[in-house]
């Protein structure tokens, strides 16, 4: 089978294999690091086949070099599955090789640092479940099922405005992913099938699905005062924590208010609208919730609380500051006890204030005017912590299929609270509405699709199942964005295209 794997493919491998070497290293660095590193390289450097001739050339993993042990996993262990994924898509058998090729290195780097500690045993363990978490492209049989129309929609969509897409779809034909555009601007290399992407509003699924499984656990009343909880904003008293996650407390949304009658009152600067330019100068700066959460409570209010629907990253900044008051620790550690862990979840990230994304990823960019001249700036750096909870988090799409599947399949909430959880509330959107963290959709056939979608500045994100988790799609789409919004047409055409495409019941018959 013919192999064709981009520069930036090759790198993936590199920094995947060595980065492994590396991880064991650190792991291990009681004993003797550097041996177990050599050690490692050595067994790496023995591959044949296309693997060989890849980890040939030693990669710049410098910037490993000094890095804790979490640091080094936080990048290393997404880099293996994404390996893992295009080797997959294009020849099982080398993906076989370097699966085998990598784990010949990790037992070889812990026969050199003497006995086996618990510290490497357990990195070992993870770099295996890394490897064998990658899925892509590939159906029980090993070979990867023809979907030319899937390809073709993903195609077309770059070709209405999109630098890059990637898409994940599981159904009753097995399992395909596929990715077209660039990566980068200027650039030939397609979006990495399992690249990193910042997932914006589908962060708030992962949210309230932590608060509920904090109800599960007896921390938190769905029906209670969020009041109760957090005394110290003077909330009213009427909103509960159900209706922080339904969006009807009526609370203003810290990211500013669009009226009915078309008033708009903003709240801080953000990259749409007038205070676009503002925010491109701006894009490092720290947000902490409770500013965020302050903002909105010095505004009037939309509506009494559960007498309306309005969509408000204020209310999912609530459940973050509730989440971490009834626990005492962090959301990030909150997530990875309760789903990320869980789940294996290795490329999802809570990022707080961080501005880093992990690799591999597309570059996202952003076009403003800037003394009268054109600018675009790649955006890929940015501190997503003034959007907080309602949109802050880096996944992949194969973490997105896992994770909505699972959560839809029963695994991560007991049978009533996930039916509370999809059960549709009203919103004035036709075809969609919302439950606890969760959109419910009506296909143009009559189907229910369970989904949420999120956008965070030159990244968007697709995550759709049905009610039982069995059918998923999820995609990461990258573009140039700006302060006019002028990709959104495009983005609410790829995303109903991709919905028709997997959840009619025609594609049901293809």
């Amino acid at each position: 089978m013919t192999i064709t794997l981009s520069d930036q493919d090759k790198s993936t491998l590199r920094i995947a294999a060595y980065g492994a070497v590396s991880l064991m290293a650190a792991a291990g660095a009681a004993g003797k690091p550097h041996k177990i590193a050599t050690t490692g390289s050595i067994a790496l450097g023995s591959a044949t086949g296309l693997t060989g001739h890849v980890l040939a050339d030693y990669p710049e993993v410098t910037d490993l070099t000094g890095k804790s042990v979490a640091e080094i996993a936080d990048r290393v262990l997404p880099a293996l599955t994404a390996a893992m994924n295009l080797l997959k898509q294009q020849d099982p058998a080398e993906a076989g090789n370097f699966r085998s090729t990598v784990l010949i290195a990790v037992e070889t780097a812990q026969t050199h640092q003497g006995p086996p500690s618990p510290a490497t045993a357990a990195m070992a363990r993870k770099i295996t479940e890394a490897l064998d978490a990658a899925r892509a492209a590939v159906a029980d049989s090993g070979a990867v099922p023809d979907r030319p129309e899937l390809q073709k929609a993903i195609e077309e969509i770059v070709e209405s405005g999109f630098l890059g897409v990637s898409l994940r779809v599981h159904d009753e034909r097995g399992e395909w992913a596929g990715s077209a555009g660039v990566a980068e601007l200027g650039g030939t290399a397609k979006p990495p099938i399992d690249g990193h992407v910042r997932i914006g509003s589908n962060t708030k699924t992962f949210t309230a699905t932590l608060v509920l499984q904090l109800v599960a656990e007896g921390k938190l009343g769905l029906d209670t005062p969020a009041a109760d909880y957090l005394p110290e904003f003077g909330l009213d008293r009427r909103i509960t924590v159900r209706m922080l996650l339904q969006h009807t407390s009526g609370l203003f949304n810290f990211t500013g208010e669009v009226y009915d009658d078309g008033a708009i009152v903003p709240g801080i600067p953000i990259p749409y609208g007038t205070t676009g330019k503002e925010w491109v100068d701006n894009r490092l700066k720290t947000y902490r919730p409770q500013e965020l959460l302050e903002l909105a409570l010095s505004k009037p209010a939309r509506f009494e609380p559960g007498t309306g629907w309005s969509y408000s990253n204020t209310n999912y900044v609530l459940a973050r500051l509730l989440i971490e008051k009834v626990t005492g620790r962090s959301l990030a550690e909150e997530m990875r006890r309760l789903i990320l862990g869980p789940l294996n979840l290795s490329g999802t990230v809570v990022p707080d204030a961080s501005p880093e994304i992990p690799k591999p990823h597309a570059h996202v960019y952003y076009r403003y005017e800037d003394a009268g001249e054109q600018k675009t700036i790649d955006i890929t750096r940015q501190n997503p912590s003034w959007v907080s909870t309602g949109g802050d988090m880096i996944s992949t799409s194969q973490d997105l299929a896992t994770f909505i599947s699972a959560l839809l399949g029963g695994k991560l909430l007991p049978a009533p609270l996930l039916a509370e959880m999809c059960t549709p509330h009203p919103t004035g959107i036709p075809n969609m509405d919302y439950g606890l963290g969760v959109f419910v959709v009506t296909t143009d056939d009559g189907g229910t699709v369970i989904s949420h979608n999120g956008a965070a500045v030159g990244h968007a994100a697709l995550m759709y199942s049905t009610p039982d988790g069995s059918k998923t799609l999820t995609a990461a789409l990258s573009c140039v964005d700006d302060a006019g919004l002028s990709i959104a047409a495009a983005f609410q055409q790829a995303q109903q295209r991709l919905l028709n495409e997997v959840f009619s019941r025609r594609a049901e018959h293809l």
